[in-house]
């Protein structure tokens, strides 16, 4: 298994509880995506799978070992198998790109390698391998406050490549990107997943995205898991159930001509119009 939560909760200090009574489990190449209503606890979920946060209740098992028995270091070392995507890539403003992308095995290289690293980077191939999927190779010696809010994020996701973890948990990781680049960003995910045997997690605002790409779906709302069906499997009432909140229209992509995510390995192929 990747990853397994039983029965998880986490609830604050001042009583408010983001999780309840999660229950959730992933092979090794499984790619899921999940969804929900803003403030469903989507944000909360990853941040446990990725041993950022502990649990208040239940058990979670991450890559075959339990991260709060583990010692400092054994934890450091399995979060050197997480690759995260964040919606916001927390990236020092003056750091160049090529650093930026590297930072993602520092957890891989001796002390000395890592600080060597900051003013001669040390595999400038591979980073700007990274970068090019994602057709940002040019960029590779630019600041990272010197480009865009939606090529940050891609640097953020070219640094999880370069990672090549065992499980990416990618928290919105299109939110800044026009329509076209998020559905190549998405596609890279996934074809670097299901290439390497790697366990993709995506929390998703926009649900076509999800549909069309991702094998599985994971619907969150209100801290607890509502379904967990194959893409083919989630109807038009279960979205709108889940998202009842939240009015009539699905949050999609559909601000451009609609487009498919290419299918990866057998998954379901829906345009924006599947969530109108």
């Amino acid at each position: 298994m990747s990853f397994t939560l039983a029965g998880v909760g986490l609830t604050h200090a001042n009583g408010f509880t983001a999780l309840a009574d999660v229950s959730l489990a992933a092979q090794r190449g499984e790619r899921i995506a999940v969804i929900g209503p803003s403030g469903a606890g989507k944000t909360t979920l990853l941040r446990l799978l990725g041993a950022a946060l502990r649990p208040t209740a239940g058990n979670i098992s991450l890559l075959a070992a339990d991260p709060w028995a583990l010692s400092a270091s054994g934890l450091r070392r399995l979060r050197s198998h997480i690759g995260v995507v964040h919606q916001a890539p927390p990236l020092p403003p003056r750091q160049r790109v090529v650093t930026a992308v590297l930072a993602g095995r520092l957890g891989e290289w001796p002390l000395w390698k890592s600080i060597a690293s900051l003013i001669y980077p040390a595999d400038i191939a591979g980073a700007r391998e990274a970068l090019a999927r994602l057709d940002l190779g040019e960029r590779l010696f630019d600041r990272c406050d010197r480009i865009s809010g939606g090529q940050l994020q891609r640097v953020g996701i070219a640094r999880v490549l370069y990672q090549r973890p065992d499980l990416i948990l990618a928290d919105e990781p299109v939110s800044a990107l026009d329509p076209a680049l998020a559905r190549q960003a998405v596609n890279v995910l996934l074809r670097d997943a299901e290439a390497r045997g790697a366990t993709l997690v995506a929390s998703l605002h926009a649900v076509d995205l999800a549909l069309a790409g991702f094998p599985r779906i994971v619907g969150v709302r209100d801290g607890r898991i509502v379904f967990d069906r194959a893409a083919a499997e989630v109807s038009e009432t279960m979205l709108h159930e889940l998202y009842a909140a939240e009015g009539s229209e699905l949050p999609t992509l559909a601000r451009e001509p609609r487009q498919a995510v290419a299918p990866v390995d057998g998954g379901a192929v829906l345009t924006g119009a599947r969530c109108r």
